[in-house]
């Protein structure tokens, strides 16, 4: 390992860098953090090619990239960007966490895969998941993670089908996975969506809630839930923020809450960031590494 200085280029294609990850990196490990704001994807090869031509191949490992905005498929198409621009023996590492909605999705998978090992002795084969807020980083990321490990997945609807269509289309031509999207706008079509799934992603929006006590009541197949939003009111009715296993009110399901989620998602963050300064090789990193990550802070692997 080089005792370069290690340094991070951090992009984002909107205003603003999230200061969450800057400070996530900061603690991690990096000593110079530079944000760059409305980064278009064209750019990208340019300023992998300044960084890594700037400093011998021996310190490409200790500079790295990271991904930011809140676009998922804009952060892999930058992250396949950085790729390209490569020109080996200078390489750097690159790590996509749009929102750090990459790390939270793969939190939440693990989170709930482990429930359902310990306490169902049963892995995502065939599990029937239902995926709220679908359409946003977190829920695409998890909806993703979960199908490749197996799981049978619905992309829930609550504000016209199209959007989640498309967005199956799009997991479904980059990872292969086959994604239903249904429509969840009306209570009658929430009820019967919840009633047969087994496990529920609840990644709606902050502050508003998807599962109700009228709807838990119906779920006679549910073994777990998993909702990623702390900000009142809870989108899962009765889950509190630091459940983890506990049984959920007025059902048999077991809830996971948004801080026993965020505690994995910070190590995962955080670790991912140290395996990029301590790397004797060049990284690349995606939700599919946060999740192999993630597993094993929560003892899977």
């Amino acid at each position: 390992m080089s005792d370069a200085t290690p340094i991070l280029h951090m992009l984002a294609p909107q205003k603003h860098m999230s200061p969450f990850d800057v400070n996530m990196a900061a603690d991690a490990g990096y000593k110079v953090i530079v944000p760059y704001i409305n980064v278009e994807l064209g750019e990208v090869t340019g300023l992998i090619q300044d960084a890594i031509f700037s400093r011998p191949p021996n310190y490409g490992v200790r500079t790295g990239f990271f991904m930011g905005g809140k676009d998922a498929i804009l952060a892999l198409d930058m992250l396949d960007a950085a790729k390209k621009a490569m020109v080996p023996p200078f390489e750097c590492s690159v790590f996509a966490d749009p929102a750090g909605s990459f790390t939270t999705a793969a939190a939440m998978v693990a989170c709930v895969e482990k429930l359902l090992k310990d306490k169902f002795n049963k892995d995502w084969k065939g599990v029937k998941v239902a995926v709220f807020g679908a359409t946003g980083v977190v829920g695409f990321a998890s909806s993703i993670i979960s199908a490749l490990e197996g799981a049978d997945v619905q992309l829930v609807a609550h504000r016209g089908v199209e959007r989640v269509i498309k967005s199956a289309e799009v997991s479904k031509a980059r990872f292969g996975v086959d994604l239903k999207a249904v429509p969840g706008e009306t209570d009658a079509q929430k009820a019967e969506i919840i009633a047969n799934a087994d496990v529920i992603f609840a990644a709606a929006a902050a502050g508003v809630q998807v599962v109700s006590k009228e709807h838990k009541a119906l779920a006679k197949n549910l073994k777990v839930i998993a909702d990623v939003n702390a900000v009142p009111p809870a989108g899962v009715e009765g889950m509190e923020l630091f459940m983890n296993g506990e049984k959920l009110p007025g059902c048999d399901a077991l809830g996971v809450g948004p801080l026993a989620i965020g505690d994995i998602k910070y190590k995962c963050e955080s670790g991912l960031f140290k395996q990029m300064i301590d790397s004797d090789k060049p990284l690349v990193l995606d939700f599919r590494d946060a999740y192999t990550f993630a597993k094993k802070l929560v003892g899977l692997a």
